[in-house]
């Protein structure tokens, strides 16, 4: 059903870009809004990522990777909006696309100890965890949308997972050492 509505789109058919961009919104939307953690600014990105998707569609290659492809076309959107307005570094959140349930404190504490984490690496690592983890890619996927050999993506998941690690492990160890500054107090 999706490689028809591509064909169809790729010949010109707005009706069926429209079925497809609304079936891809939120999750571009969602990848964006990790990436950027600014409503405005990935709304702009996903906006963006939409307006090329419609442009560059007669030139994609292989009808199968059209999901691929829109990951990678929100990956740019995303680097170009965060080299313009410099805002790139900023914070991620997770975002919930399920509907929410009452978290429970050990799991709130776990999900900010990850956050806190995520903002001590780099935008690559940042990028590449984001796109495995969060948005469910397989590594090849990954290296697709990041146009990036598949060795590449294994290789920077694995450096970023130490990364992660040893951030979540060095704000445990300033955390434990706060405490003992406040008993010793």
């Amino acid at each position: 059903m999706q490689t028809e509505l591509v064909e169809r789109a790729r010949r010109g058919d707005r009706e069926a870009f429209g079925v497809l961009a609304g079936g891809a919104v939120d999750r571009l939307y969602a990848v964006a809004r990790l990436l950027l953690r600014d409503t405005e600014l990935a709304e702009d990105a996903t906006q963006d990522a939409l307006v090329r998707a419609w442009r560059d569609l007669p030139s994609l290659r292989d009808v199968e990777r059209f999901d691929a492809w829109l990951y990678r076309l929100i990956v740019r959107s995303c680097t170009d909006i965060g080299r313009h307005r410099r805002r790139w570094r900023a914070e991620i959140t997770i975002v919930t696309t399920e509907p929410a349930e009452p978290d429970r404190s050990s799991e709130l504490a776990d999900r900010d100890q990850i956050e806190r984490g995520l903002r001590r690496l780099s935008e690559a690592q940042q990028m590449i965890l984001v796109l495995n983890f969060y948005v469910g890619l397989s590594p090849s996927e990954t290296a697709e949308a990041l146009e990036i050999p598949v060795g590449t993506a294994k290789s920077r998941l694995h450096y970023a997972i130490d990364a992660l690690r040893a951030a979540v492990a060095a704000d445990e160890r300033s955390a434990v050492g706060g405490l003992r500054e406040d008993r010793m107090a």
